[in-house]
């Protein structure tokens, strides 16, 4: 069988090996110069390739549809990924939060082993290829049409294309345009994993404070619709970003963000009650200092002046003339430091995409299209997304694996 693979990133790199190795004949085509241009850049050069977690664990950070990833995850889950590299001569490592890196920490050592490994099956992979369209007869894809002209025909056809994040590598969306001009529904692509601009202008001069330990939550017209762990954070010239920031961005990207309100809990460990008692006893102590001084035991020193303007409080205010309502009024900005979200940030910027195919036309076992025959749609173009931590990757692993399995 003469299988043609649109995208040499990873799930397309991953799909031409393990079908390559059943024997069947492989054409992988790439718009690039190189295969793998996005794997060279992810875990900041690194490549994390997986998390070390399998089941449940893994589903929990699948953020869209991990009900229809459940099956994949199950057929090839993070411990088969390791042992494909490891028997592909990468060793590899597993560092805090499960992750998955290469012993070198080069991310080129992940693409170069697969490019090695699909030479050796004569995988034909052509360069500077880019596809126009999908070539269908009878409702069976059966080959494709480059930009130059030339057809190329097959007896299946994959798309693994990825998303639209860090378009320079060659993410640009192509494989929306093949999926709907079949008859696919796209769910409308968001960026995720990415840091939020904040319209609040009192936080500019907060550009590089890191917060530890602290929890963010999201309101939708004053009602909570997310709540992230508690992690780290920090502010940027125009917003906010670190760990927790990321995950929540890929939480409400399909939520209209004028409508959003960000809030900071610097003290989650304390609950309302505990708080506004510990703020007593520090007002206790203090005696007849100033409210600054309150502050600087709770916050950072650059956020204190903010805190202060926000509740109308004077820093040289004696913290023993604060009345009940200024105190409960702490109280409440501590839990609920409130931000005005812009947006997300964009597509150049983001780590992966949200939306994509919609996997309701795909079938869960195979990725085969359920429009069209021999169609298969593998890895970031479908509606599929996780948190940090490999587990993108993995997806993309996972899913080529599914379609694998039907050749």
């Amino acid at each position: 069988m003469k299988v043609c693979i649109v995208g040499g990133g990873a799930s397309g790199m991953m799909a031409a090996l393990l079908i390559a190795e059943k024997g069947h004949q492989i054409v992988l085509l790439e718009k690039n110069e190189k295969l793998g241009k996005k794997i060279y850049i992810t875990g900041k050069g690194r490549c994390n390739l997986t998390n070390a977690v399998t089941g449940n664990e893994f589903l929990a950070n699948v953020v869209n549809n991990a009900k229809f990833f459940m099956s994949s995850e199950i057929r090839f889950n993070s411990s088969d990924t390791m042992r494909v590299f490891e028997d592909l001569g990468v060793p590899l490592k597993i560092e805090r939060g499960n992750r998955v890196f290469p012993e070198s920490d080069k991310a080129s050592d992940i693409t170069r082993a697969l490019e090695r490994r699909l030479k050796l099956f004569n995988v034909d992979i052509r360069f500077d290829s880019e596809v126009r369209e999908i070539l269908v007869q009878d409702n069976v894809a059966c080959g494709v049409k480059l930009s130059n002209g030339e057809i190329i025909n097959s007896d299946a056809v994959i798309i693994a294309t990825g998303g639209v994040t860090y378009p320079l590598t060659g993410s640009t969306g192509d494989g929306y345009k093949f999926a709907k001009s079949l008859g696919h529904k796209i769910i409308e692509p968001k960026p995720a994993l990415a840091s939020l601009i904040i319209k609040d202008d009192d936080i500019r001069c907060l550009a590089g404070l890191s917060l530890k330990n602290v929890k963010l939550f999201v309101k939708e017209k004053g009602k909570v619709i997310y709540t992230s762990p508690v992690g780290e954070m920090l502010f940027t010239g125009n917003g906010i970003s670190g760990p927790i920031v990321l995950t929540t961005s890929s939480n409400i990207n399909r939520f209209e963000p004028k409508n959003l309100k960000i809030c900071i809990d610097f003290k989650p460990g304390l609950d309302d009650f505990a708080l506004f008692n510990r703020i007593e006893r520090d007002i206790v102590s203090l005696k007849a200092k100033q409210f600054s001084s309150l502050l600087e035991g709770l916050l950072p020193k650059s956020i204190a002046g903010i805190f202060a303007k926000r509740l109308n409080i004077n820093l040289t205010k004696k913290v023993s003339q604060l009345s009940k309502e200024e105190r409960e009024g702490l109280v409440k900005m501590l839990k609920s430091f409130e931000l005005s979200l812009d947006k997300i940030d964009d597509f150049d910027h983001a780590v992966v995409t949200s939306g994509g195919v919609c996997v309701k036309e795909i079938k869960p076992k195979n990725m085969e299209s359920k429009l069209v025959s021999k169609l298969y749609f593998i890895g970031e173009v479908l509606d599929v997304d996780a948190l940090t931590g490999g587990f993108n990757l993995q997806i993309a692993f996972s899913t080529a694996a599914s379609c694998a399995s039907d050749f």
